[in-house]
């Protein structure tokens, strides 16, 4: 574990895949073709907690999305990339604008879509209920599935790891 928080330490961006990781991968579509998905709430806050700490949070999504859109602007996510069918190009772009190595950087993914940015970021993370194939390739497995706290507990760990977390969690008991 002790490795898996040295990674942590130098994360400065955590990249979600949304499908399996922010929700638990179902897909609701009514009879007007209007898209539906749940996500976990305590994913969000946990999200808006370690932006607070200082730690930037991108979307990197193959699907195309309003409700997506509609999430991640009420989280205050300002970094979004949907409908990237190839998410190394999104990815390259994150790095690029914010002047990040690829070390720094987290990606949470479920799927083996998202192996070809996880196997390049600092830390590559797994959601339980993953692929088998991006569980072998992830530095670390969440404790939670996707859509079921899986998100908060990515947050957790990486401000456990920069000495954040216990601050923010005794904040709440002031």
């Amino acid at each position: 574990m002790q490795d898996i928080y040295d990674k942590a330490r130098q994360i400065k961006l955590v990249i979600f895949d949304v499908d399996g990781v922010l929700t638990d991968g179902a897909l609701f579509i009514g009879d007007d073709g209007q898209e539906y998905k749940a996500f976990h709430s305590r994913d969000g806050h946990g999200m808006k907690m370690l932006m607070h700490s200082g730690v930037e949070l991108a979307i990197i999504t193959g699907r195309t999305s309003e409700v997506v859109k509609h999430r991640i602007a009420d989280l205050g996510i300002k970094h979004i990339y949907q409908g990237q069918l190839d998410k190394r190009i999104a990815f390259a772009s994150l790095l690029e604008d914010m002047g990040l190595s690829a070390v720094q950087v987290a990606y949470v993914g479920d799927d083996v879509v998202d192996l070809p940015v996880m196997t390049k970021v600092g830390l590559a993370i797994a959601v339980q209920d993953a692929h088998p194939l991006v569980l072998q390739h992830a530095h670390w497995q969440t404790p939670h599935g996707g859509g079921r706290g899986a998100g908060r507990d990515v947050c957790e760990l990486i401000m456990d790891a920069q000495g954040t977390l216990q601050s923010a969690l005794d904040s709440y008991l002031e």
